[in-house]
């Protein structure tokens, strides 16, 4: 059904990107753009689209990378969950794109905000100068603003009241004197 696109050389590195071909009764769903972020020449921009299928996941791509300057992006990360209301599941994958660990940890943002029937796309024009841990930093905010500024996360009243795995319930520290 599908066919792969030729690989893209960009901006001094390969990417390889496979775009696919849809067929034509699958709707391209809106997308939207955030604003761009730039920390030592390093630029960042997010793009969310809702999706409810790994058929619109990729037409998204495919929107995407018409546009030559999100094309020629250094790195295009993405992460998406699918909620499969029949099953109670999710569909989700991420694509790293060359920033290792960088779509997990964009999958991981996701979870944790309980996003359903969404797709976040992070772009990153490489500037020259590395950023270290703080790319993970900018990419998780760029997706964190994108999908608050949309309306895509739980509200904190929304969110599940039990403890993260790092917190430690506290228990009464009084000793009791039994004579």
């Amino acid at each position: 059904l599908f066919r792969s696109q030729p690989v893209q050389k960009m901006m001094n590195c390969t990417s390889t990107f496979l775009l696919f071909e849809c067929p034509e009764d699958e709707e391209l769903p809106p997308v939207s753009h955030g604003e761009p972020f730039t920390d030592r020449r390093s630029t960042f921009q997010a793009h969310l689209a809702p999706v409810v299928s790994p058929k619109q996941v990729k037409l998204v791509l495919n929107k995407l990378y018409e546009n030559k300057k999100i094309a020629s992006a250094t790195h295009n990360i993405y992460a998406y969950r699918i909620h499969c209301e029949n099953k109670q599941t999710f569909l989700q994958d991420c694509e790293d794109d060359g920033e290792t660990a960088a779509g997990g940890r964009l999958l991981h943002l996701m979870q944790i905000l309980d996003v359903r029937n969404v797709m976040v796309v992070v772009s990153r024009w490489f500037g020259g100068i590395l950023l270290g841990p703080d790319r993970f930093k900018h990419i998780n905010n760029c997706a964190r603003n994108i999908l608050v500024e949309h309306h895509c996360t739980l509200s904190r009243d929304d969110m599940p009241k039990h403890p993260g795995k790092n917190k430690k319930v506290k228990k009464d520290s009084k000793k009791h004197n039994d004579h």
